[in-house]
């Protein structure tokens, strides 16, 4: 019985290691040699120490549909549950040495339980992809697994945090699941996304393209917007991952955790009295403003690449997560267009969605003007943002820094739409659109029949300036809480978010609204 018992436990650890060798030395090292870490690695590094626990490990799949396909214990995917700086995540590696990292029937089971564990549990899921599709000879199994998989991403969102890193290959139908979850991680030269690959380009269009310049890292940071972060390697981009999960919380029903940085909340900055420029047509940098008011000066900017002229991303305040939207005056004047409304109006959704607060610092010119953004549909992307801004209940605060246009004025977080607390410093401009635009437009005919009508125009324009260059009008109508000091801006921020720490909206009763997708 004893002798039996022994057997049993060397049976035992055979499979293990055998799930453990993956597949084997050879293509352990032909990953290294691709500048990539293997699955189990990827994990060592995601987690904090003898934190994961890993599921289904002798699991296996039934062999493809053609015959007498091989199997391998695990199933190319390593699932569980570790920590990250002591709090619960569920995490999901696929292992490109069984089989490409393709994914069957078995591998997408080990991916759904986790998947349906973090939802029980209300932890964040994290997925490691690494993958050369579906499993071809499984068929329509494979199909239905990837179906399974978005299933299980769509009624998670909005639940708990859904984090993608992409570590190597993902095409055709796997592209979706990544693409539905809230932040994408890419790794410059050894990642790739798209639905249909280079060969496939090649005979429909007839048209050579690289891997790389279809869908790599770059090209969807800067270009499409699906990459929020690129990192030069796996073990990069493995840290910012970890540092993005200490700015969230672990589910839809709690608060970020609270990080004491030791930063003063009284702490001025002179410095923002100057930073506004005397012209109101010269730029500055508006991470200046940015970097000074938050905690210890950290910020984790999402999309930094991407629609360059408005900036996203989490920072903290008095210690606590909140996230930011602020238009860059140093990129295209900071005007609103198609992917920076789309940028900016899906960050809020999710700050909206994990009890994140909410701060815009606004310098907004207009939306940007042309053709191309009217066909390209300015419209319904602008009215994503206006959408998201006032959907939301989270604590919500503006700043206006300059200017403030139109209705580029009105969608970035205005008091028209409910923000709950909105600050200008004494360099806001508040109108309806800038100076010249409106003096030509007011005193079109004063202009026209005037002897000397650059002068006429110089002096209209003067005057609509004195009027509106300033927030002193909106304040008298209420339309501003307070005209502030730039040094103070930090302190009245953290005292206004402890204010509104105990906000509560009601929402419409509704099944869900319908977003101008």
């Amino acid at each position: 019985m004893r002798m039996q018992y022994e057997a049993t436990l060397e049976t035992l650890e055979n499979l293990r290691a055998e799930s453990i060798a993956a597949g084997g030395a050879e293509k352990i090292n032909a990953q290294h040699r691709k500048g990539k870490l293997t699955a189990r690695e990827r994990i060592d590094l995601l987690v904090d120490d003898d934190s994961f626990e890993e599921f289904d490990v002798l699991k296996t799949g039934r062999g493809g549909a053609l015959g007498s396909e091989p199997t391998y214990a695990g199933d190319g995917v390593i699932a569980g549950h570790g920590a990250i700086d002591g709090r619960e995540v569920f995490v999901f590696s696929q292992d490109f040495t069984v089989m490409g990292g393709s994914l069957g029937e078995a591998h997408a089971q080990k991916i759904c339980k986790v998947m349906d564990l973090a939802v029980k549990v209300g932890a964040p899921i994290i997925g490691l992809s690494d993958s050369g599709g579906a499993r071809i000879q499984e068929g329509v199994d494979a199909l239905a697994a990837y179906g399974e998989i978005f299933h299980r991403n769509v009624r998670a969102s909005g639940v708990v945090p859904q984090i993608s890193c992409i570590m190597g290959p993902c095409a055709g139908g796997a592209v979706y699941s990544p693409s539905i979850t809230d932040f994408v991680f890419m790794v410059r030269e050894s990642s790739y996304m798209f639905v249909t690959g280079p060969s496939v380009v090649k005979t429909v269009t007839h048209q050579e393209i690289t891997s790389e310049d279809l869908g790599g890292a770059q090209i969807h940071a800067q270009k499409s917007g699906v990459a929020h972060f690129i990192a030069s390697n796996d073990v990069l981009c493995l840290r910012e991952v970890r540092r993005l999960v200490n700015y969230l919380p672990s589910n839809f029903r709690q608060r970020a955790p609270m990080m004491d940085l030791r930063d003063p909340a009284d702490r001025i900055d002179p410095a923002l009295d100057y930073l506004v420029p005397e012209n109101p047509n010269q730029s500055y940098d508006m991470n200046v403003l940015i970097h000074s008011i938050l905690d210890g000066a950290e910020f984790m900017e999402v999309h930094p690449g991407f629609a360059r002229n408005i900036i996203c991303g989490f920072g903290r305040l008095g210690g606590q997560t909140i996230g930011l939207v602020a238009n860059q005056p140093a990129v295209l004047a900071g005007v609103l267009d198609s992917d920076a409304s789309f940028k900016a109006g899906r960050f809020v959704r999710f700050c909206d969605a994990f009890n994140i607060p909410l701060i815009a610092l606004v310098d907004v010119p207009g939306f940007m003007p042309g053709p191309d953004q009217e066909h390209g549909g300015i419209i319904r992307h602008g009215a994503k943002l206006l959408y998201a801004f006032t959907e939301a209940t989270v604590p919500r605060i503006t700043v206006i820094v300059r200017k403030a246009y139109g209705g580029a004025y009105l969608v970035m977080n205005s008091k028209h739409i409910h923000c709950d607390v909105n600050y200008a410093w004494p360099t806001a401009e508040i109108a309806v659109m800038g100076p010249k635009g409106a003096a030509e437009v007011i005193f079109r005919r004063e202009i026209q029949s005037a002897e000397d009508p650059e002068t006429v125009l110089n002096e209209k324009m003067a005057h609509y300036r004195r009027t509106f260059a300033n927030p002193f009008l909106a304040a008298k109508r209420g339309y501003i809480d307070d005209v502030i000091f730039p040094r103070d801006t930090r302190h009245r921020l953290i005292r206004t978010l402890q204010v509104l720490e105990g906000k509560e909206a009601k929402r419409p009763e509704r099944k869900h609204g319908n977003i101008p997708l």
